[in-house]
């Protein structure tokens, strides 16, 4: 049957239907997973079409994924954390959810604590057990949406559930159902898709949700979850790993409108901000987060990296308010002791920070040289240099110039006396076998002895000379 596509205006074949492969033993595509050696990338040469949505936008679980992988937070945490979300996501909800965990009163605390602020965005979702009890205690919540576990991978069918295909499939309806007789819209979890027959389960399975939606009369969510990070963005990639493959099939064969598609995914193999990206760009409205990347492994997608990944493919922040990035980084480590690895982007404490003195040199004359943009206008970080035996003069007159706030005609040079005398040292330092960087307080010191005491200026130092 031919029907014109609202999409492309053209005719499409529209007799696509594939049916339920109640298969006998589990397909675990052993020729990509073998389990004894690095998961291959097969390529069919097979395009889909690019076809970013009107709108697109993030959604957090922070609060559950995120949670999953560190103590749990307090309600006090939780609730000071969603604040921060939603001055990031800005007055027009670019982070549009966030998902809650509504297990235990605590959880039922923090949901009710955040609520009561009032705030737009980002709209509160859950994650519960699939039983009807839950469903009543969300609905009594006033909660709008819920995530609930549909495993689509014969590894977690098989191997996990002891089920056939079939009999997951009536499973996973029935909770569904329990969802809609509720009158909450079920996000439905499809865990490890990037391990999962499409064709054989995922779409069939997700045609069955879909018709039951309908019947319903109430939307539902699906989630695509990349629970292993097997997920690759290059065209022309097969299923099950092709993401703009997954994409395109649960829209064009499963009937997904992009509204309510939704992208999971974690960096096993450091793929997690590109997979999610191209999550968009072939069609999902939404992509999954947590801040700093904090969860499962090696963690799920970081939103900070979304937020700039939002920015550069629509050419705008449209409202959001990146300075809270770092407010949100300094949160989790003053109040909740997280250590942030130097080196990550956006809030690692190294992360506009340079070692070369041929680099400080560049910053100095001009920090568009070194500095990926603006960052203190866009993070209220501003670049940095560490003192150490590669610094040279200009490293460490940069290094005085950022932390005493020199600026126009008080900024130092890197032939200073102060400079001069502080080189002398560092170099002397390092000649005596020191192989680590130098401390704040190390370099404030020495600072407080070749001045006096003074406060490092111009007019303190080369000024003086200058007489």
């Amino acid at each position: 049957m031919l029907e014109t596509s609202e999409k492309t205006n053209l005719l499409e074949q529209a007799s696509y239907k594939y049916s339920l492969q109640d298969v006998a033993e589990p397909n675990l595509y052993r020729d990509i997973y073998d389990y004894e050696s690095v998961p291959k990338v097969a390529f069919n040469h097979r395009r889909v079409p690019m076809n970013m949505p009107t709108d697109v936008w993030i959604t957090d679980t922070s609060f559950r994924d995120g949670q999953q992988s560190m103590a749990p937070y307090s309600v006090k945490q939780i609730v000071d954390l969603y604040k921060l979300l939603s001055k990031l996501g800005g007055p027009y909800g670019i982070i549009r959810q966030s998902e809650f965990f509504a297990y235990t009163k605590k959880d039922v605390e923090a949901i009710e604590k955040c609520m009561d602020l009032g705030l737009k965005f980002p709209e509160i979702t859950t994650w519960i057990r699939a039983n009807k009890e839950d469903f009543k205690m969300v609905k009594k919540l006033g909660i709008r949406e819920t995530g609930i576990l549909v495993s689509c991978s014969d590894y977690h069918i098989f191997k996990k559930m002891k089920m056939t295909r079939r009999q997951a499939v009536d499973y996973y309806l029935e909770t569904i159902r329990s969802a809609f007789d509720a009158g909450v819209v079920p996000r439905c979890h499809l865990e490890d898709i990037t391990r999962a027959d499409f064709y054989g389960f995922v779409v069939p399975f997700v045609n069955e949700i879909m018709d039951l939606s309908n019947e319903a009369g109430i939307p539902v969510k699906i989630r695509a979850c990349d629970t292993m990070g097997y997920g690759i963005p290059f065209s022309e990639v097969a299923l099950p790993r092709s993401v703009p493959g997954i994409i395109y099939g649960l829209q064009h064969y499963a009937g997904v409108p992009s509204e309510y598609l939704e992208w999971h995914g974690h960096n096993d193999f450091y793929k997690s901000v590109t997979n999610a990206s191209t999550a968009w760009l072939y069609g999902a409205c939404a992509v999954n987060c947590s801040m700093l990347g904090i969860g499962e492994r090696t963690g799920n997608v970081p939103l900070e990296a979304m937020v700039f990944e939002y920015a550069s493919l629509r050419g705008s922040l449209d409202g959001m308010d990146p300075t809270v990035i770092t407010e949100i980084a300094r949160y989790f480590q003053d109040e909740m002791g997280y250590d942030i690895p130097p080196m990550t982007p956006f809030v690692g404490e190294n992360f506009n920070v340079t070692r070369a003195g041929i680099h400080a040199d560049g910053l100095m004359k001009d920090e568009e040289i070194y500095n990926i943009f603006n960052t203190k206008k866009l993070l209220n970080r501003a670049p940095g240099v560490v003192i150490s035996k590669t610094s040279g003069a200009s490293g460490i007159a940069y290094w005085i110039n950022e932390h005493f706030a020199l600026e126009g005609e008080d900024e130092i040079q890197k032939d200073d006396p102060l400079v001069l005398k502080m080189k002398e040292w560092v170099d002397e330092m390092y000649a005596d076998g020191r192989t680590t960087s130098l401390s704040k307080g190390e370099i404030m010191d020495k600072i407080r002895e070749l001045t006096g005491g003074q406060m490092p200026s111009k007019s303190v130092t080369a000024r003086e000379e200058q007489k």
